[in-house]
């Protein structure tokens, strides 16, 4: 079976460095995978994909050896199955804000006893190079458990949260954060009080030695954030290096070309 070589970079302190899929474009996810990211991400929560689709690009992507996630819509037994028996070396849990919801996230991921996902699926094999009966017996120790830290009140639950056994990295997503921590009229937190929730996730994620994730915008961020200690990191989207490659083209040729706003998406 092929092992997981993300989850065991991570473990040992290193940082890997990846993006997030969100056009459902096959032919773009085989070129990524080819890209040198170190994992690949397909976003099902906040995008048109579906599942067919989903699959035929984690099998893409796993053939070309690079090791694909899928956040799921949400925390439910059935979205989390649904991935990993369609061939996910990893899942992306978005919105955890209890210890319950935690376990809950874990207990889906993983085989009976250490959890409560059912035995099933035919493409799961496949994505680890293996038999189904070697995967059934091997995956709880190959796939990799991300929950999202992404609401104020899963700060504030941090030590209860991150401390649940089988997690293997919390990816804060700054801008749900942000949102969850805006003024009753509205107004955005301040720098300061961002930067101590974040570094009150970090720290957490260090006493309980589970490896820190957080989406980053740019090269310079990602180098900056891996300075701190973060080692999950995601970097822009499929979208945004799509938009980024045209804006950059179109300011150099100057003039009204960069009409549109949706390229500073």
């Amino acid at each position: 079976m092929r092992p997981n070589r993300v989850k065991r970079a991570l473990k040992e302190g290193k940082p890997q460095v990846g993006t997030w899929l969100s056009l459902g474009s096959l032919c773009a996810a085989r070129f990524l995978a080819r890209s040198g990211f170190d994992w690949l991400n397909i976003d099902i929560e906040h995008s048109m994909v579906g599942m067919e689709t989903t699959t035929a690009m984690m099998a893409a992507i796993a053939d070309a050896g690079c090791p694909v996630l899928a956040r799921v819509p949400s925390n439910r037994h059935d979205h989390i199955k649904r991935v990993l028996d369609n061939g996910a070396h990893g899942v992306v849990v978005p919105m955890v804000n209890s210890r319950a919801e935690a376990e809950a996230a874990v207990s889906a991921c993983l085989y009976p006893p250490a959890g409560t996902r059912s035995v099933g699926g035919n493409q799961h094999a496949l994505n680890f190079d293996t038999t189904a009966a070697e995967y059934y017996v091997r995956a709880n120790d190959e796939i990799l458990i991300v929950l999202q830290c992404e609401h104020i009140d899963a700060v504030h639950r941090a030590d209860e949260i991150f401390s649940v056994p089988g997690i293997d990295a919390i990816f804060v997503g700054p801008n749900d954060l942000a949102a969850s921590m805006r003024s009753r009229d509205g107004r955005s937190p301040s720098p300061e009080a961002t930067r101590e929730a974040m570094q009150h996730i970090l720290a957490t994620c260090r006493k309980h030695g589970v490896a820190a994730g957080v989406h980053t915008f740019s090269a310079q961020e990602a180098r900056l954030r891996m300075d701190e200690g973060w080692q999950f990191i995601a970097i822009n989207s499929d979208l945004k290096m799509l938009l980024d490659g045209a804006t950059a083209i179109l300011r150099e040729l100057g003039g009204d070309r960069l009409r549109s706003e949706l390229a500073r998406y």
